[in-house]
């Protein structure tokens, strides 16, 4: 298969309810099941003629398209037919998403773990975080169906803490034309960074007092009753596009996934989703071999799924909505996450397969999610305070012996260090409110030092200037001349 060349192969894709098994036309847009409010994932009814092209072929085709030039087969889509292989090309739209490098720890930050670590950085997307692989998938189906039924007019809706606001704007922003995009975010429980991001990008920003679980609500009365695009997880197609992500890793190394362990923030888990349904595919095709093992993280201000999961018979298990508290992991602050029903389906076909160590959760504490943070990036990474969950999940499995000293880990750090930097600051500073139940080690602090008084710049001729602060750096850092 040449390079430039988009694939011939189209799917047969309908929506299928996790409720009650309806199956709906993808013809419209749906993000509950009519029937019984259930939600939706998306199948391919020609998915087993795939398989007629070998593993070893597949493997070949994706990365042939590793190095392609044409824009709708530089990102996400140069997996097109394990996702979305019902979007035409002209309907695709490419910001420059997917490609994200899997960067090894640092020798030190290693010894910390005792495992070969390597942290994902998904903050190097458009918009700073994984939230566009799901907008590139959703909003070409958007186009699709925009171009297909000539609509003047399209107002995209999403509930937010951050990153999802921010992928939403800047993809509807994009696209244009009858695209409109709003955001209702949890008042005051945004950081300024990411509240940036959907005003720049021209959204209509607004705010709700509550958490996001507030937020999700209103949005869903929205969709439920309105002419509205939902762009939060429960769009099928979203999720969808973040399948990618498992893609990708698995093409990284070379395809062979042994003794590989995938940590993910769980949230809204609609990431963790798609990151098992994309491994899952992948090893229904021969793709890949093994299945790495998956564990789910979460903060005990938020820990739902964990809970969940922590009742070791499955036949005593009860999925409970909990309220939350406070999380410098922000995307972490949901407590009744929507795409719980999918996590559950797709553990159950992980579990068949590579048995109860394949699919696990742990939770952590706030305390850890920062320190981790830190940690990682004073050993040079960038990696966010989800990343710094996956980072402290990783130790907490550890210390449990969950994984062995021959296991590799991948942690994901979903969205960029800067979209956070706020909370170091607030660690650095010893400013977390109690109900963070943060206590900063004063030995991590980091604080600018002043070299010389201002007055002495005005008083001083500019050499002078420059002398005496030179020799004030020479005194505080204890240089010696050459």
């Amino acid at each position: 298969m040449a390079t430039e060349s988009f694939p011939n192969y189209r799917g047969d894709l309908h929506y299928n309810c996790l409720g009650c098994g309806a199956k709906l036309a993808i013809d419209e847009l749906y993000y509950t099941c009519p029937e019984c409010g259930s939600v939706f994932i998306l199948q391919d009814d020609n998915f087993e003629s795939l398989k007629k092209t070998s593993g070893e072929e597949w493997r070949k085709i994706f990365d042939e398209r590793a190095s392609t030039k044409n824009d709708k087969l530089r990102g996400i889509f140069r997996f097109y037919e394990l996702f979305a292989p019902v979007i035409e090309e002209e309907d695709i739209l490419y910001l420059g998403e997917g490609n994200t490098p899997i960067v090894s720890s640092s020798p030190a930050l290693n010894e910390v773990t005792g495992v070969k670590t390597a942290f994902k950085n998904d903050g190097q997307n458009p918009s700073a975080s994984f939230k566009d692989r799901g907008m590139a998938c959703a909003f070409s189906y958007l186009n699709a169906l925009v171009r297909k039924n000539k609509w003047d007019q399209v107002l995209t809706v999403c509930a937010s803490t951050g990153d999802t606001s921010a992928a939403a704007a800047l993809y509807a922003s994009y696209l244009g034309g009858p695209v409109k995009s709003v955001v209702l975010l949890p008042q005051g429980k945004v950081t300024p960074q990411q509240l940036a991001q959907p005003l720049g990008s021209g959204a209509t920003v607004l705010e709700i007092p509550g958490v996001f679980d507030d937020c999700m609500k209103v949005v869903e009365h929205l969709a439920d009753n309105y002419r509205v695009a939902l762009l939060n997880s429960k769009n099928a197609w979203r999720i969808l596009g973040q399948e990618s992500y498992a893609f990708e890793v698995a093409q990284w190394y070379d395809w062979d996934l042994k003794d590989k362990c995938v940590f993910v923030p769980i949230g809204n888990a609609g990431n963790i989703t798609a990151i098992m349904a994309g491994f899952l595919k992948m090893y229904d095709l021969g793709i890949i071999e093994t299945l790495p093992r998956i564990f789910g993280v979460q903060s005990e201000h938020a820990d739902p799924v964990y809970r969940y999961y922590a009742v070791d018979d499955p036949k005593e298990r009860n999925f409970e909505p909990v309220a939350v508290r406070p999380s410098v992991a922000q995307a972490a602050m949901i407590g009744n996450p929507v795409s719980f029903p999918r996590v559950k389906y797709f553990a159950e076909r992980y579990e068949a397969i590579s048995g109860k160590q394949g699919f696990q959760v742990v939770h952590v504490r706030e305390q850890d999610i920062i320190e981790g943070m830190l940690l990682a990036n004073s050993k040079g990474h960038i990696a966010c305070t989800q990343g710094g969950e996956c980072f402290a999940g990783l130790l907490q499995a550890r210390k449990l012996g969950l994984i062995a000293d021959h296991e590799a880990a991948i942690l994901d750090s979903t969205a960029h260090q800067l979209k956070f930097i706020g909370f170091q600051n607030m660690y650095y500073e010893n400013e977390f409110p109690e109900e963070y139940e943060i206590t900063p080690d004063s030995s991590r602090g980091n604080k600018p030092e002043l070299v010389i008084e201002p007055e002495v710049k005005t008083s001083s001729t500019p050499a002078e200037y420059t002398t005496k602060a030179a020799e004030k750096v020479v005194k505080m850092l204890g240089l010696e001349k050459k």
